[in-house]
């Protein structure tokens, strides 16, 4: 991959988004839009979560991760803070790859 393409889709990405902001920009948007628009990170990052989670390279891979993520998502359903979800779950990975588990 070249420099100039690198750039060239540097630009293209960034004109979609000034496109998307100068055309939206003082307009009121329905409230059905505004719901979805609010939802977008959330998606994004969950979507983030599992393609690390499941995934290596291009291979689809149950590891030691999947447990680690489910035993943060078992917190965070239990409203645990956060600095305790952070480390059981590392922990609970960090065990499981020790077991052999990878």
């Amino acid at each position: 991959m070249s420099w100039s393409l690198v750039l060239l889709l540097a630009a293209g990405a960034f004109g979609a988004k000034a496109i998307g902001f100068f055309l939206l920009a003082g307009r009121d948007l329905p409230p059905a839009v505004e719901r979805c628009l609010a939802l977008i990170p959330a998606a994004v990052v969950a979507a983030l979560v599992v393609k690390d989670t499941f995934s290596s390279g291009r291979d689809l891979v149950v590891d030691a991760r999947v447990l680690g993520v489910g035993v943060a998502v078992v917190l965070v359903a239990r409203r645990v803070p956060f600095v305790v979800v952070v480390v059981a779950a590392a922990a609970v990975t960090a065990l499981a790859r020790q077991a052999g588990w990878t």
